[in-house]
């Protein structure tokens, strides 16, 4: 089963932030009709549901492009992936408006404010989560795939 590797590695990485992002979405759904907050929820998850799946496609098919010149394990590759999609993601909120920087915190929405210091265990935090998605999520999937 050696055909379209690389079609097969994407289909693999597009399976774990698929289904994060139907979870995610419901409870933003739940969040704002349900519970009645005013998130802005379209502006929020547009970003999310249009790249986080695909950039998964893309930097799994980068693993397996690099199995062939270099070996990383899977788990450090994919913990590699959040220090490339918080800025940009960051960048993106600041763009849309809802992301304000400032001198001590970082301001979602005008109405949430997140110092600076709570930044730095949740970046760790999430490339803790990637590297464990990583390794078992998508690493099984390679594996039924006949990818790695």
């Amino acid at each position: 089963m050696n055909t379209h590797p690389y079609l097969r590695a994407y289909m693999a990485g597009i399976v774990a932030p698929s289904v994060a992002l139907l979870v995610a979405l419901t409870l933003f759904i739940v969040t704002r009709l349900v519970l009645r907050l005013p998130i802005p929820i379209e502006r929020v998850i547009i970003f999310p549901m249009a790249l986080v799946p695909n950039v998964f496609g893309v930097w799994n098919i980068f693993y397996v492009w690099l199995r062939g010149h270099r070996h990383l394990p899977i788990g450090f590759h994919g913990a590699l992936l959040p220090l490339i999609l918080m800025p940009i993601g960051a960048s993106a909120a600041v763009c849309g408006g809802f992301l304000t920087m400032g001198a001590h915190d970082v301001t979602w929405f005008d109405a949430i404010h997140i110092p600076y210091f709570v930044i730095g265990p949740w970046l760790l935090a999430a490339i803790g989560v990637y590297y464990l998605v990583w390794k078992y999520v998508v690493g099984f999937l390679n594996q039924i795939l006949g990818v790695a």
